[in-house]
């Protein structure tokens, strides 16, 4: 049989990446993507070892270990133990989770298995049949982003949704700072990027918007507001989005809303960067009391955590 080195390395060291960006997910840390790199390779590394007189060290189950914990160091770094032992457990959890699916998948799917003398026996060899590689090369993009999606959905379920936090918003040298409600009922996305739409009071943040933009925003037909509007363009006439949504009883309502350039958002415990969203504009009051002035989407609470708040 003969064995292709290079690509069963490839194939180890897009696995290690693959795992070590979703372990970055898991625990909502910042993706750097040299240190990811670079701890793929090394993890990739046990593969050339395998051909070296180092084999020992890949086969032995200390070796792999020491591999593993040299890999976390290297993507996420040290900051102290309790730090460092989440993102080594939470990377194992991680590779048993899509390791142990495409295992018992394989398993289910494959024929080559049969009895000899009562002995169960199958057709396997060091480095796989090539009906296996290729369920690999399916079946681990699909697991993975299976694992994703489902760690993502865990991540939303563990949000304290009735919590007030800390929103700045800033588009070019305009920074709004609000108080925000985290509901869980807010599941409004844009239907293009697909981006969390956080909604905000537009009379309480009109001083630092457009005024064109903010009439619009506050009819009660957006579109035909836009429409027959003579007046020249504004400023943020780039950043405007159109949102659908749906009221009861109400059918093709649209929200006008724009795209900031930053969005952080502050909780009790953590100062969470958020990756991409849209600000809604709300004709109406969101607080009868003045406790906060927007909603929050709870998926903006998922981007990394830049640093925790003492």
């Amino acid at each position: 049989m003969s064995i292709y080195l290079d690509v069963i390395w490839l194939l180890n060291f897009s696995f290690d990446l693959f795992l070590l960006v979703l372990t970055a997910i898991a625990l909502k840390r910042k993706i750097m993507k040299i240190r990811i790199i670079l701890a793929a390779l090394l993890g990739s590394s046990i593969v050339i070892m395998m051909f070296s007189p180092l084999a020992f060290i890949s086969t032995h189950p200390l070796g792999k270990m020491s591999i593993s914990i040299l890999m976390v160091l290297l993507a996420f770094g040290f900051k102290r133990f309790r730090y460092f032992f989440h993102g080594l457990f939470t990377f194992y959890f991680v590779t048993f989770l899509v390791g142990g699916g495409m295992i018992g998948v394989h398993y289910f799917l494959q024929a080559e298995i049969t009895y000899l003398d009562g002995i169960l026996m199958t057709n396997s060899t060091g480095f796989g049949h090539p009906i296996s590689w290729l369920f690999v090369l399916i079946g681990f993009p699909v697991l993975w982003m299976f694992a994703r999606n489902s760690l993502e959905g865990f991540e939303a379920k563990k949000i304290h949704y009735e919590q007030l936090v800390t929103v700045k918003i800033k588009v070019d040298s305009t920074q709004m700072t609000l108080k925000g409600l985290v509901d869980s009922g807010n599941q409004l996305f844009d239907p293009i990027t697909r981006s969390p739409v956080m909604i905000l009071d537009t009379q309480k943040v009109k001083d630092y918007i457009p005024e064109q933009l903010v009439h619009h925003a506050l009819q009660d037909d957006v579109m035909k507001a836009m429409t027959d509007d003579q007046q020249e363009g504004h400023e943020w006439e780039h950043r405007v989005r159109i949102i659908p949504y749906r009221v009861v009883g109400k059918e093709n309502q649209f929200l006008l809303g724009f795209k900031p350039d930053e969005v952080w958002i502050e909780t009790n415990s953590e100062k969470i960067k958020v990756q991409k969203t849209i600000v809604g504009l709300n004709r109406t009051a969101l607080s009868s009391e003045d406790e906060y002035q927007c909603i929050v989407h709870p998926k903006m609470l998922q981007g990394p955590s830049i640093q925790n708040v003492s």
